[in-house]
């Protein structure tokens, strides 16, 4: 059961993009003029009332109010207590279209009916977990090797942080090698030898708070698209013991906002042969969202190893795992199997592979290849994207949109293509509070769009599904369209 078709029609060029992107920070950050974000403050206040009251009677019991980073919109949560295909409903009542799609995963459309009856068959059967051996882990490890050609083995974890701490310990198993090279502003999970060089390129432990720098000792970061600077890292370590791996998002940092050229991937791949160090792909977001053979197929790159996350459990809990070479996967043979004289990474997880997960994963799984869910997802992602460039450019905004398939990225601040450049350390504080600026401007900018009816995450980043129609995306264009056309150059 294979489906070769993906979500991207047509892959951009990135230089036209990277140059709209330096242009915008280049100029002073646009923001929403006072009356419009009045506006949006009035919706939420005449709107919004029971969410209001149950997130600040929350913070008494929660951090912040709420506990996921997804949720922490300006000016506070709302509460959402109903999701169906293409759109979501909060508690007071107010439709809103979904873009944010739960960070990524829903690709069918959000709680699909076949997959929801099957989770319910199951609960009434066994219940949502046993910790014992289901049939239906097997059934998902299966479905995934047949449709990803890398992965000839899979093992099921609870997310995605916890699958790329599988993959470093596996990776520095198999090499003897101690290093890991991620590319600057990429998010890996919030693991402490990850938070490094998170969210902006060359930060470093810029974000490490409460992580001891032994802990990021062996993480290194380069420049995004910089194949020089990644080469010249990798020989460096060479003679220092070597690089256990290469660990990359292949659409670019988080999630693509920082595009790679199309051949970026196969460079970096030979990079890792040419120095002996293993290629993970962190395809938590892109697998089975830009097609079911990931975004590794789409590109032609075979990693060594695929972190997996979101949709392996289609928006459902517990979702995460590690696939990848059966040469490689032999250091996480779970319980007595295995060869004795190799010694295995440790994981676990009292909920991993836990039925609950493994029927919703395989039943969403077969449900994208059946209706063809990542080519229809990414139809509705061209027409957000061409339909939000015409608004830009009628209103003749310094706005930059572009997208990969059903990843729609709106840059209307610019706050992750900042520099901080700690070699002149002297312009820090100066960028610091650009830094704050435009990320106010974000979040505004995502009150306003919440105010009319569209949910998206942090205001930049929208995902689509295969539920949203032409009429969907016509209408959220509509909705964007009466934001953009009050804000004035």
């Amino acid at each position: 059961m294979k489906s070769s078709n993906y979500s991207i029609s047509d892959y951009h060029d990135v230089e036209p993009i990277y140059k709209k992107l330096k242009e915008l920070v280049a100029n002073p950050a646009l923001g929403l003029p006072k009356e419009v974000l009045e506006k949006a403050m009035d919706y939420f206040d005449k709107n919004c009332n029971n969410s209001e009251k149950m997130v600040k009677e929350a913070k008494n019991y929660i951090p912040g109010g709420a506990q996921h980073n997804l949720a922490f919109n300006y000016p506070y949560p709302i509460v959402f207590d109903k999701a169906e295909g293409a759109y979501l409903y909060d508690i007071d009542g107010n439709k809103y279209i979904d873009f944010l799609q739960a960070g990524g995963p829903t690709v069918l459309g959000s709680n699909p009916k076949e997959v929801k009856e099957k989770t319910i068959e199951l609960i009434n059967a066994c219940g949502p977990s046993t910790g014992l051996f289901h049939e239906y882990e097997y059934k998902l490890a299966k479905l995934i090797c047949e449709n990803i050609p890398s992965v000839e083995k899979f093992r099921m974890l609870n997310s995605g942080s916890e699958s790329v701490i599988a993959a470093v310990r596996v990776a520095r198993l198999a090499t003897k090698k101690k290093k890991i090279i991620k590319i600057g502003g990429a998010y890996h999970g919030w693991m402490d030898q990850m938070v490094y060089g998170t969210r902006i390129p060359r930060t470093g432990r810029f974000e490490s708070h409460g992580i001891p720098k032994a802990y990021t000792k062996h993480t290194q970061e380069v420049y995004p698209n910089d194949l020089k600077a990644l080469e010249r890292k990798l020989m460096f370590n060479k003679l220092r013991g070597g690089t256990a791996a290469v660990i990359l998002e292949p659409l670019g940092p988080e999630s693509g906002t920082r595009p790679m050229p199309k051949d970026y991937n196969k460079m970096v791949r030979k990079l890792c042969d040419k120095y002996g160090a293993l290629l993970i792909f962190d395809e938590v977001v892109t697998a089975f969202r830009v097609g079911m053979q990931g975004a590794q197929g789409y590109f032609d790159v075979t990693p060594d190893l695929t972190v997996f996350g979101k949709v392996v459990a289609g928006g459902y809990p517990s979702a995460g795992g590690l696939g990848g070479k059966n040469e490689y996967m032999k250091y996480l043979t779970a319980g007595l199997d295995g060869d004795k004289k190799i010694k295995k990474a440790k994981v676990g997880g009292t909920l991993a592979a836990n039925p609950l997960s493994c029927v919703a994963g395989y039943y969403t799984l077969k449900g994208i290849i059946d209706k063809d869910a990542c080519a229809k997802a990414g139809r509705a992602g061209d027409r957000l994207k061409d339909g939000l460039q015409k608004i830009i450019t009628k209103y003749k905004l310094p706005y930059v949109v572009y997208n990969q398939g059903s990843i729609v990225h709106l840059e209307t601040s610019g706050v992750l293509f900042l520099d901080i450049n700690f070699v002149k350390f002297w312009t820090i504080p100066k960028v610091l509070k650009e830094l704050k600026i435009r990320k106010e401007i974000m979040e505004q900018m995502g009150a306003a769009f919440m105010s009319v009816g569209i949910v998206t995450l942090a205001g930049s980043r929208l995902y689509t599904n295969a539920e949203q129609t032409d009429e969907v995306i016509d209408e959220a264009l509509h909705r964007f369209e009466s934001v953009f056309k009050e804000i004035r150059i």
